[in-house]
Formats: structure tokens, C-alpha cells, sequence
């Protein structure tokens, strides 16, 4: 399988995709590392997983450089997700010495009287994770760092455009005092990926990428425990006395980070009608004020997306809202991979560049009168993930916090807001489960209750 370079269409090395028989070779090896596993104790997890964080800061620009070469990431970005991905396994270092331990008393019944209950914790087994190419590193170390600290084994499978990072991460974890099974990388098709999913022997499926494969997924997981992070339609609410300067700052970021190509990308702003002339002016200046470039340029803000198929769905979307009345204030256009910032007003409900995920660097703007009726708006579709709120008003806040059907709400930050020890996740058609080390580690670890004499 040749890996290409979305940005000059140059090939750039070649994998070895696994068939079946040598899938079910690696899940046999994981197998056979349970018990290894799960005889590590937490301070052997930790130095396993300081082990590959230090590895990864001694490898850091050729990590940074890898990203940026098979997914057009620009440099800036590539070198924030690996710092990201040192700050995941440090705190996997630290989650995995604090498993969750429970003792209490059991009497509230004559029949209790005298006893207690411990609830212990213990890995669930085998972990299937499957990651996408937006975040080729840390949304697979967001499945492996929580699984090693767990003392699950885990099969990686990266996505088929961006498997060289694993490739890299993947040496990396060979090295360390891992028991060997304990991670295992898995290149493979379609097919030999669904025949895995249902393997017996594999007890949990962690997968992040689009909604459609989600969810299929689950259904032939059968009685796997299943989490999914599925994507969404982030919406920001611009309020009559948020700060402009801090929500054009933020939702710059937010819009057009990646290409858009990020699950919670800004794509709907909805602004006080107030604020909705002057906000617009500036966000349109701001947009074509954007470096454009050479992705491995530390100076490029905005690049190439993934793929030409890509860009050309999104130009599709965009032409069918502008020919059901939607206003193009500001790029439109594409050339090959790249499509330009585009920023639209005057989308109606049924356009997918509302409703569903875009996935690319298009922002729809719409004005609202009433907090309430921005609210609406925002929960008007299927997706859940995240969503942000722009006020100088607890009271504002509070409220939008108490409405919103998304699984987070930022305050006066870009929807694209994330660290990696906060629960992340969504509701909806944006999937279930929360990711972030410690929330993660709860879908891999099983409870077991002793009841005892006290």
C-alpha cells in the first residue's frame, strides 16, 4: 500500500497490509500477553509508559515531520499533537497508580448487617482500537496510553493514509519493557479489519472516525463493550456582550485549523444580531489575512486536505448551498486537494454544510435575536460532541451549559478546545463513551465486587 503526500502527490514509502491469518496471528500474541499484563503492577506500567514518552521526546521532529509529510498537517499543528501526545502518556504515567478502589458498608438491610463491599477493578481484556488520519498520533495514543495503563493489551489499527506515525510510535514501544503482545500494530483492509472486530477473542472495540463506519462496526461487534467517538457539527454561540477580539481569535483557529478536518471544527457560528455586521467584517478579514502554504513552512496556517475526493465533496456541498440561496462571502474555489477558507450566511435547514459534518474549511455564520433561539439552532441537528458559548455572563453561561445536548460545552474558547485528561466525547449520532486517559481507562477495567465481613 503506498503512502502518498497530499501535498505534492509524491509517494513516500510503502506498508505491508496484514491478511487474515497474520491479523489473527497478533490477536493470538495479545492474547497469550493477558496475564503478563495483568501482573503488571502500577508502578511497571508507569515506567513502560515514561519509557515511550521520553521516547517520543528524543524523536520529536521526526515524529513532527512524519505527520506533517503523510497528512498534509501543517507544521505548527504536528508539532502541538505531539506535544499533546507527551502530555497523554504522562498522564497515563500517573492515572494508571490510582485505579479506582471502592469500600463501603453494605448494611442498609438486616441481611448486610456487619458486612462491606470492595469494588475492585480489573482489565477487561484484549482492546481493538482503530484511529483516524486527522491526529495520526495522539488519537491512537488516546486508545494505547489508557489501555498499557489499564494492563490491557491493544491492537492499533491506524488509518490507511497516515500509517507511517504508528510505524514510528510503534518501534518506539518495542523497545520498552512492554511484554511482548502487549501492543500490537495492525495495517489491514477493510475486510480483514471487520473480520477482527468480530473475533472472539477481542473484548473491547474503541473506534474513532466517521459515523457511518461507527456504527456498522457496532453492529458486528456483537457483545464487545463498544466506544465510539463519531465526529459532530460544532456550533459556537456569539453573545451581545462577548469579547469579538477573543471570539474571531478563537474561532479562526476553530474553523480553519487543519483544513476543518478535525471532528470538532467550528462549522456554525451563530451571533447576536447586535454584533452580527461588525463580527463578520472582521472574521472575513481574519480569514483572508491566513498563511497558505507549505505544510512543513513553520509560518502555514492553512494547507491541503487529505485527499482530492475529499476537497471535491466539500465543493460539491458548498455549490449546492449557494444554489439553494446560500451567500459565499469569502473563498469557494478549489485546486486539487486544497479548497480555500470559505466562509457562508444565509444557509438554510437541509443544506449539508448545516447539518451535517463537513469535515473541510467551511464556516456557515447566521445572526440569532434570543440566547434561546440560538440554542435551538444549535441543538437542530444529529450530532452531539461539542459547542461553545461566548459571554462575560455566569448567568448566560450557566444556562446555555444546562440547554445544550452536546457532550461539552467551552466557555469562551474555540470549539476545537481540547486536553487530554478532560472526558471527551459526544451524544447523538457523534457516538458514546468519553475518551481523555483517565475516563478512557474506566471502558477498559472491569468492576468485581467482594462482599466480606468488615
Amino acid at each position: 500500500m503506498k503512502v502518498i503526500n497530499p501535498f505534492n502527490d509524491k509517494v513516500i514509502d510503502e506498508i505491508t497490509l496484514l491478511d487474515k491469518r497474520q491479523a489473527f496471528d497478533s490477536v493470538d500474541n495479545a492474547v497469550k500477553a493477558k496475564s503478563k499484563m495483568r501482573s503488571l503492577s502500577s508502578g511497571d506500567r508507569s515506567k513502560i509508559l515514561n519509557q515511550i514518552l521520553i521516547g517520543i521526546q528524543n524523536n520529536f521532529e521526526a515524529f513532527v515531520k512524519t505527520i506533517v509529510q503523510e497528512s498534509g498537517k501543517p507544521y505548527r499543528y504536528a508539532k502541538g499533537e505531539v506535544d499533546r501526545a507527551i502530555q497523554t502518556f504522562t498522564i497515563a504515567a500517573e492515572e494508571c497508580k490510582r485505579l479506582p478502589h471502592e469500600l463501603f458498608d453494605i448494611d442498609a438491610s438486616e441481611k448486610g448487617r456487619n458486612l462491606k463491599g470492595e469494588v475492585v477493578y480489573f482489565p477487561k481484556g484484549v482492546v481493538f482500537g482503530i484511529s483516524p488520519f486527522n491526529f495520526p498520533l495522539n488519537l491512537a495514543v488516546h486508545k494505547i496510553a489508557p489501555a498499557i495503563a489499564s494492563g490491557c493489551p491493544i491492537l492499533l489499527k491506524p488509518s490507511s493514509k497516515t500509517p507511517l506515525t504508528m510505524e514510528l510510535l510503534n518501534k518506539l514501544i518495542q523497545s520498552t519493557d512492554l511484554p511482548k503482545g502487549g501492543f500490537e500494530l495492525i495495517h489491514c483492509s477493510r475486510e480483514v479489519g471487520d473480520a477482527l472486530i468480530a473475533h472472539p477473542e477481542i473484548d473491547i472495540l474503541s473506534f474513532t472516525g466517521s459515523p457511518d463506519v461507527g456504527w456498522s462496526m457496532k453492529s458486528k461487534a456483537g457483545k464487545k463493550h463498544t466506544v465510539l467517538e463519531l465526529g459532530g457539527n460544532a456550533a459556537a454561540i456569539v453573545a451581545h456582550d462577548a469579547d469579538l477580539k477573543l471570539a474571531i481569535d478563537e474561532l479562526i483557529v476553530g474553523g480553519f485549523a487543519y483544513s476543518g478536518q478535525v471532528c470538532i471544527h467550528t462549522q456554525r457560528i451563530y451571533v447576536h444580531e447586535s454584533l452580527m455586521e461588525t463580527f463578520v467584517t472582521a472574521f472575513i478579514a481574519r480569514v483572508e489575512q491566513l498563511e497558505i502554504g507549505d505544510p512543513m513552512d513553520p509560518m502555514t496556517e492553512f494547507g491541503v486536505m487529505i485527499d482530492e475526493g475529499n476537497a471535491k465533496r466539500i465543493e460539491e456541498w458548498v455549490n449546492e448551498a449557494i444554489a439553494s440561496g446560500a451567500e459565499c462571502l469569502v473563498g469557494g474555489s478549489r485546486v486539487g486537494a486544497f479548497y480555500a477558507p470559505t466562509v457562508l450566511t444565509n444557509v438554510s435547514k437541509g443544506q449539508k454544510v448545516r447539518d451535517e459534518e463537513v469535515f473541510g474549511p467551511v464556516v456557515m455564520i447566521a445572526p440569532f435575536s434570543s440566547i434561546d433561539d440560538a440554542v435551538a439552532e444549535v441543538n437542530d441537528c444529529r450530532w452531539g460532541l461539542q459547542a461553545s458559548i461566548f459571554t462575560d455572563s455566569i448567568q448566560i453561561r450557566n444556562s446555555v451549559f444546562k440547554q445544550l445536548n452536546v457532550g461539552s460545552v467551552i466557555h469562551n474558547q474555540s470549539t476545537t478546545f481540547r486536553v487530554d485528561d478532560m472526558p471527551y466525547g459526544g451524544v447523538k449520532d457523534s457516538g458514546f463513551g468519553r475518551e481523555g486517559v483517565r475516563y478512557a481507562m474506566l471502558d477498559f477495567l472491569e468492576p468485581k465486587l467482594l462482599v466480606r465481613e468488615g
